[in-house]
C-alpha cells in the first residue's frame, strides 16, 4: 500500500526497519554541489576495522560526521586516529547501530562509506541511497544477487554518487588491458585463467557457542543474517569464510582479479557455472580450495568464453592457510597449468609473484595481470615491448576516492566504478559462490534475465534470501 511520508516519517521509518523502499518517497540528491566546489563534505564511515580505517584517511580533510561500529573497542582507535591528524574527536559521533546514525545524522550528510562485513554492505547503502545520499561500498557491493539487483535499481531511481571499492579499476593496468584487447593485440579470446593464494573457507562443524567478547553487539553484527551464537572463526576476520555472511575466497579477492576479465571481455550472463575441483567447505563453509569454470555465450563478435578461477590450496597438498590473510603459501597455492608452464619457460617474469593475477588466451599470445591490473604484460616481456601500444581510448580517472569524492562534490553520478557496473560484477562473483554451493560436477544453468538458477531450485534459496525483522530491504 502507498503512503504518503513527511520527510522526518521517511527518516525514522528508512532508520528502524530499513524497509519500505516500494513505499517511501525517494530523496533526490542534492545537485547544487558544483556551486560549492571545494566544500568540505559531511561524510559518515559505517566500518572501522582495516578497511574502514583506509576510508577515514581518505577522507580525513572532509568533515567526519560520525562513524559506526558494532565493536565499541574500535572507537578508541578511531579517536587516536582523529587526534593523530588533528581533529575533534568531540565533534564526531560515535554509533554502534548503523540505522540509529542515519536516524540522527542522516539528513546532514553528503556522503557514507560502508566497510563492514559482506552481508552488511547492501542494507545501509540501501538506506543512504533512499535519503539521497551518495555511498561508497567495499567490495563486493553486497553478499548476494537479489541485493545486486535491488542495489542497481535503487541507484537508478535516485540518481545518486555510487562507488565499489575494487581500486584496481581506476587504476592504469585494467584500463591499457581493455584497450590491448579491444585492439585485438592478442586476437579472440576463448579462455581465462584467474587465481588468488585466498583460503577463506573452512571444515568441520560449527565451533561451540562462546560468551560474547566485551564490546561487541552481537544482534547489530548479526544484522540482517539468520541469528546464531557468538562462536570462533567468525570476528573480526574470518566471517568471510561462512555462507551466512561472506562469499568466501571470491567475494574476498574475485571484485579485484576478475574486474579484468568482466570489463574487457564485455561479460554478460553465464549461461552455466560448474565447480571441477572442491577441498573442504561444509553446508554452511566455503571451501579451502576451488576451481570453478563459467560457461559465457558469445557477445556480439566476441567467440564464446570460458573463465577459470582457481584458489586456495591444491588437490594434493598437506599444508594448511597461513596467517591472519588464511592464503596457501609456496606450493601448496592451487595455481593454473598454464601458469606453472609460463612460470617454467619465463622464470624472470615471476607470473606468481603476487597473491592473485590471471591469464587471458588469446589466438595470438598470451596477457598477464597482477591483483589489481598491476604489470600487464603480453608474455614475454620482450614481446610486448615490440609490439606499438594501441590507441587511448578509456579517461584516466584519479584515486578511487577521490572519483568518488570529486563526483559527489560535482554533483555527478559518473564515477569510475558506480553500482551500475559493481553489482553485476559481484553478481557474476556471486554465481561462483553457488557452483560451490552446488558441489563438484553439479552444472549450475543459470538463467540470468529472471535470476534463477533453473536446474537445481533450491540453490534459489541462496540467490535472494529474506533479511530478519528490523533489517529488511
Amino acid at each position: 500500500m502507498k503512503t504518503s511520508l513527511t520527510r522526518r516519517a521517511f527518516l525514522r521509518r528508512a532508520a528502524r526497519t530499513a524497509g519500505g523502499v516500494a513505499a517511501a518517497t525517494l530523496w533526490r540528491p542534492n545537485l547544487l554541489f558544483s556551486q560549492g566546489a571545494g566544500r568540505k563534505l559531511n561524510c559518515a564511515v559505517i566500518g572501522c576495522g582495516g578497511r574502514g580505517m583506509s576510508h577515514l584517511n581518505a577522507i580525513a580533510t572532509e568533515n567526519i560526521v560520525a562513524v559506526a561500529d558494532v565493536d565499541e573497542n574500535r572507537f578508541a582507535e578511531v579517536t587516536r586516529w582523529l587526534k593523530s591528524r588533528n581533529l575533534d574527536p568531540q565533534k564526531v559521533q560515535f554509533f554502534t547501530d548503523y540505522r540509529r546514525l542515519f536516524e540522527k545524522v542522516g539528513r546532514s550528510l553528503d556522503a557514507v562509506f560502508v566497510a563492514t562485513p559482506n552481508h552488511q554492505h547492501a542494507l545501509p547503502a540501501m538506506i543512504a541511497m533512499q535519503l539521497g545520499k551518495a555511498v561508497y561500498v567495499e567490495k563486493p557491493v553486497c553478499h548476494n544477487i537479489g541485493e545486486a539487483r535491488a542495489l542497481r535499481e535503487m541507484a537508478r531511481r535516485t540518481g545518486v554518487a555510487t562507488q565499489m571499492g575494487n581500486q584496481g579499476h581506476n587504476e592504469e593496468g585494467y584500463r591499457r588491458l581493455c584497450e590491448y584487447i579491444w585492439a585485438g593485440v592478442i586476437g579472440p579470446i576463448r579462455e581465462t585463467h584467474s587465481w588468488t593464494d585466498r583460503c577463506n573457507g573452512g571444515e568441520g562443524p560449527r565451533p561451540p557457542a562462546r560468551p560474547v567478547p566485551p564490546g561487541l553487539h552481537w544482534d547489530e553484527w548479526i544484522g540482517p543474517a539468520p541469528y546464531r551464537d557468538f562462536h570462533e572463526d567468525l570476528h573480526p576476520h574470518s566471517w568471510h569464510g561462512w555462507y551466512d555472511f561472506g562469499n568466501g575466497s571470491i567475494g574476498n579477492m574475485g571484485c579485484h582479479v576478475l574486474d579484468g576479465v568482466f570489463w574487457a571481455l564485455k561479460i554478460e550472463h553465464p549461461t552455466s557455472v560448474e565447480v571441477e575441483y572442491l577441498r573442504g567447505g561444509s553446508d554452511e563453509r566455503y571451501p579451502l580450495g576451488s576451481r570453478i569454470r563459467w560457461d559465457i555465450p558469445a557477445r556480439g563478435d566476441l567467440p564464446p568464453l570460458k573463465v577459470y578461477w582457481y584458489e586456495g590450496l591444491n588437490p594434493t597438498t598437506k599444508e594448511k592457510p597461513q596467517g591472519r590473510l588464511r592464503a596457501a603459501v609456496g606450493d601448496a597455492r592451487n595455481l593454473p597449468p598454464l601458469l606453472l608452464e609460463l612460470r617454467r619457460q619465463y622464470p624472470e617474469e615471476e607470473l606468481d609473484r603476487g597473491d592473485s593475477g590471471t591469464l587471458y588466451v588469446g589466438e595470438k599470445g598470451i596477457i598477464f595481470t597482477g591483483t589489481y591490473g598491476e604489470r600487464m604484460h603480453v608474455i614475454p616481456w620482450a614481446k610486448m615491448r615490440e609490439i606499438p601500444e594501441p590507441p587511448r581510448t578509456l579517461p584516466r580517472p584519479k584515486n578511487i576516492f577521490v572519483d568518488f569524492l570529486d563526483a559527489v562534490r560535482e554533483g555527478r553520478t559518473d564515477t569510475a566504478a558506480g553500482f551500475e557496473y559493481g553489482t553485476r560484477l559481484t553478481e557474476f562473483c556471486a554465481l561462483g559462490n553457488l557452483a560451490q554451493m552446488a558441489g563438484v560436477g553439479r552444472k549450475v544453468e543459470w538463467d540470468g534475465p529472471n535470476m534463477r538458477v533453473t536446474n537445481i531450485p533450491e540453490l534459489n534459496a541462496r540467490v535472494q534470501r529474506e533479511n530478519r525483522p528490523g533489517w529488511r530491504i
